[in-house]
């Protein structure tokens, strides 16, 4: 098989995209009309592919399948191609009378004697596959027909015209490359041009056999590609790694793999050196632009003009339409061949050419000028420099990253090279998750200036890898804090360096939830001149300190979210979410976040894509959307380890031990705590270890063990008192308080509840007022008070918006009236509750609901005895799979869907089943299929 061999795909060798082709050609050979069929198309469109399907079908049917292929060393040997498809039959010459199997045999090579006549030739071979096919169908096949000799191009043709007459036990399917000459005349023949791949098509080939193709690659390949099936699996192959995932900036015309080059580059080398010329600026420029190409190629040293086009135009490589007037390449991978075929020498003097003419272009005119200059030049470097700023701006990191490592390149000082590599090394560490090669650019930037390691962009870049390393939050803030103490800034607050490392030792100040480590952090805010920016003093209220953020605090920080929903700046939108976590404004900011998501699946910047993302599982937690959270920690997850953002992962863990703590899952919580706690207790990350001690309260209260929850809390904020900088004490005080009412600690409770009063946190959110509203009627001494203020509580506008919260309000409500015998008032508020764990899937608190309803009176089945929702039928199959022990990467291979799809059905199937857990999936589906027999 030759370079056309495009179409398979996987281990199985399946066809892809070629279903509809494939009924086409199998109705031919099924059907009684014509016996023969030419099929067509661009080289490396699948031809090939498309034959060896067809010959499989034909031999699993019972026919016999000859086959032959023209090549090009054979070209000129009479009968070659005719010998390859003949050859199998030689036992068969025997069944010709004698005068034509001698013709034949000669013919082919197998005897001695004069050349026999072509029509003798023709009709030997016409009988003896007719002989053959007395003992059933017989399918010629011929690839390459362009290739094929002389010769056996003329007897193809006779049998293809004769093969009509035979009722279809011999039939004839040739293949050849669509407008390329060839000695087999097909005129009058049935034909069939095999197109491209459909977009669906070629994206599933691609996913196929590159899954882990970064999403902005997939599309320039897929986009380059037009559907060609040999150029979707051969390009990836042409690119590094660090291109394939979208870490490097990929060139502006793709290079070729040695097959395509095969097919294309010699076509663009048979072409006039004035041609090539003309095509190279073309491909180069890339937009068509024939007054540019006409400018172009007057600024070129070969003295080129259009009508140098005409050679292209014949050979069917370009094409220029009446409107609009643009060159257009007949397919995206002749740009590359063109620029394949071009010596070096060539392409630089295209680039200077194109320079001189795009003047007016300013990002065209520097990656042009970077292009052509092989010595430093700082004008060259510096325009390099602006674009990167500019193309950051739209946020393309990887162009900026590229733009800025060939400004390095071409910079004349050592400082100048240093500063363009660190600015490079900190968007590829900040942006794009490229931590390799960030610490690669750092070293190149230390070795071009030892003195600049202490610049903003560089710390900056490297706290990156420190914290995504084994390196400590503490050597972290020490390194930050000396670039930002020792920098030449002046404390300019429009320093952008500046403001984003300010930013970052912001982030730093809140991991380490210290608060030792913010006083250099509000000593550099003080001295920010004119004024601090905005958004980051109030986000180091309202996220490092919520408990105290005031009134004026938050007003601020609604004007700012309220300019959201615009931003383009990726970083200013997750910086936004940040200040929104602790008051609960993440509603607010969900579009925009949702707009970062969807970007990083694209390819955008990857750590704004895992803080987007944290904000979603943040807001899906509250509102009740927990399936959704559950898909997206996943989807964190994955994004973390693919990207080296080891410093993240705790997020997500921590957003599904909440989920799972709430669902009763016990075991799976304390397990996703643990691994948080175990990563970030040694590094000194003591925000992360709060979020683990909250997960394993939960778990505890889910299991009824207040004691242990009572303890886990205190860790985070001792009872009476809400420590500065230590914001998770804002979301753990009703645990607290709940935990130590359930376990005697009245004295601690009511410290707490009256720390609370000296706070804001009823005042950040609905939420958190409808928490602190509960936990004052904890406390209640009087029937009457605790009635009042559990009235006041449900009461909160904007209270429903947090369904799990109001549920747990609801229950400790009816507790508390079932407990003051007022049995008949306790069924509303926890048959309420009762509803809202159902609905969430909170088995554990259902469960609870459930026994405080049955004491108070009122009779309600429990899910072990019977009380169910029925499973889906996709819903039973994975749990069946599941319980028989398949993983969920193995249940979404078997049932092709995603591992994160698997374990968000896992997650809705649990309280389904009235289960916390994986484990004793295999007892419940048991007791299922023994209730559905004796139904």
């Amino acid at each position: 098989m030759g370079p056309d061999d495009a179409s398979h795909a996987g281990p199985a060798d399946a066809l892809v995209g070629r279903e509809r082709e494939l009924r086409r050609i199998r109705a031919w050979w099924d059907g009684p009309g014509a016996g023969a069929l030419l099929l067509s198309g661009d080289p490396g469109v699948g031809k090939s592919a498309v034959l060896d399907a067809v010959a499989d079908a034909a031999a699993g049917s019972g026919a016999r399948v000859l086959r032959a292929a023209g090549a090009e060393f054979e070209a000129d040997i009479s009968y070659a191609a005719l010998n390859q498809i003949l050859l199998p039959l030689y036992d068969g010459f025997e069944r010709l009378p004698p005068a034509t199997r001698e013709a034949l045999s000669v013919a082919l090579g197998f005897g001695a004697g004069p050349p026999p006549e072509r029509l003798v030739v023709c009709n030997a071979s016409l009988a003896l596959l007719r002989a053959v096919a007395g003992d059933g169908p017989v399918l010629l096949i011929v690839d390459d027909l362009p290739w094929v000799d002389r010769a056996s191009a003329a007897v193809f043709g006779f049998l293809a015209r004769r093969l009509s007459e035979d009722a279809g036990r011999v039939r004839f399917l040739g293949a050849s490359r669509t407008g390329v000459d060839s000695f087999f005349d097909g005129s009058g023949l049935p034909s069939y041009e095999l197109p491209p791949l459909d977009a669906q098509s070629a994206a599933r080939l691609v996913a196929l056999r590159f899954p882990d193709l970064a999403h902005p690659v997939r599309h320039r390949l897929l986009d380059a590609a037009q559907g060609n099936p040999l150029a979707l699996l051969e390009l990836p192959g042409a690119l590094r790694a660090d291109q394939r995932s979208a870490r490097e900036v990929l060139p502006a015309v793709l290079p070729l793999g040695e097959r395509l080059q095969s097919l294309f580059v010699d076509r663009v080398n048979s072409l006039p050196a004035a041609t090539r010329t003309l095509l190279l600026l073309a491909t180069l420029d890339g937009t068509g632009d024939l007054g540019v190409l006409s400018a172009a190629a007057r600024e070129s040293d070969g003295h080129a003009d259009l009508r140098d086009l005409d050679p292209a135009e014949r050979d069917g490589l370009v094409r220029v339409p009446e409107s609009p007037r643009r060159l257009v390449f007949r397919h995206p991978l002749i740009m590359s061949a063109v620029v394949e075929a071009a010596p070096s020498s060539a392409r630089r003097a295209a680039h200077r050419a194109l320079a001189r003419v795009r003047v007016d272009q300013p990002e065209q005119r520097a990656w042009h000028l970077g292009e052509s200059t092989l010595r430093p030049d700082e004008d060259v470097a510096l325009l390099l420099e602006q674009t990167s700023r500019r193309v950051l701006e739209r946020g393309d990191s990887v162009a900026a990253i590229g733009a800025l490592t060939r400004a390095a390149d071409l910079s004349p000082l050592d400082s100048d090279r240093a500063r363009r590599l660190a600015e490079a090394a900190y968007v590829g560490a900040e942006a794009i998750g490229a931590l390799h090669s960030a610490s690669e650019l750092l070293e190149d930037a230390r070795r071009a200036d030892p003195r600049h390691g202490a610049s903003l962009r560089s710390a900056t870049a490297a706290v990156q890898l420190v914290l995504n390393g084994d390196g400590d939050l503490a050597t972290a803030h020490r390194l930050l804090v000396g670039a930002i103490e020792q920098g030449d800034h002046g404390f300019d607050a429009d320093d952008p360096a500046l403001v984003d490392a300010l930013h970052f030792l912001l982030l730093l100040c809140n991991y380490g939830a210290n608060e030792e480590l913010w006083a250099p952090f509000y000593a550099a805010v003080a001295r920010l001149r004119p004024a601090p920016p905005p958004l980051l003093l109030v986000a180091a209220r309202t996220w490092g300190d919520p408990a105290h953020a005031d009134a004026e605090t938050l007003r601020a920080l609604d004007e700012i979210i309220d300019g959201t929903a615009a931003e383009t700046d990726p970083a200013r939108v997750v910086r936004v979410g940040t200040a929104a976590v602790y008051p609960d404004r993440l509603p607010a900011v969900r579009e925009a976040a949702w707009r970062l998501v969807r970007q990083g699946r694209e390819g955008g910047a990857v750590r704004r894509h895992i803080g987007a993302l944290l904000h979603l599982c943040l807001e899906d937690w509250h509102r009740g959307a927990w399936a959704e959270a559950l898909e997206l920690s996943e989807e964190g997850l994955t994004a973390c380890a693919t990207s080296g953002y080891t410093v993240c992962t705790w997020f997500f863990q921590y957003t599904k031990g909440l989920i799972t703590a709430s669902r009763g899952d016990s075991g799976t919580a304390h397990a996703l705590a643990d691994a948080m706690t175990n990563w970030a207790a040694p590094r000194g990350i003591r925000e992360a270890v709060h979020c683990a001690l909250h997960v394993h309260a939960l778990a505890h209260i889910a299991d009824g063990e207040f004691d242990a929850a009572f303890g886990r809390v205190s860790a985070i904020s001792p009872a009476g008192a809400f420590p500065p900088y230590v914001a998770h004490a804002s979301w753990v005080f009703f645990d607290l308080v709940e935990a130590a009412v359930r376990t005697d600690r009245r004295a601690e409770a009511l410290a707490h509840v009256r720390a609370l009063g000296e706070t804001n946190v009823a005042g950040l959110s609905p939420r958190l007022a409808l928490l602190a509203h509960g936990a004052r009627a904890l406390v209640a001494e009087d029937d009457a008070d605790a009635a009042r203020l559990f009235g006041e509580a449900l009461a909160t506008p904007g209270a429903e918006r947090a369904p799990f919260a109001l549920a747990r309000v609801r229950l400790a409500q009816g507790e508390r009236l079932r407990r003051s015998r007022a049995l008949s008032d306790s069924k509303v508020p926890l048959a309420a509750a009762l509803d809202a764990f159902e609905q969430l899937g909170s088995a554990a608190w259902a469960e609870r609901a459930r026994k405080e309803l049955r004491a108070a009176g009122r009779a309600t089945p429990s899910t072990a005895d019977g009380h169910r929702t029925a499973l889906t039928a996709q819903e039973r199959e994975i749990a069946e799979l599941a319980a028989a022990g398949l993983t969920n990467k193995q249940i979404a291979e078997r049932l092709f869907i995603s591992h994160r799809t698997v374990g968000t059905h896992l997650y809705q199937i649990y309280p389904k089943l009235g289960i916390a857990s994986r484990v004793a999936l295999r007892d419940a589906l048991h007791r299922m299929n023994g209730d559905d027999r004796h139904r």
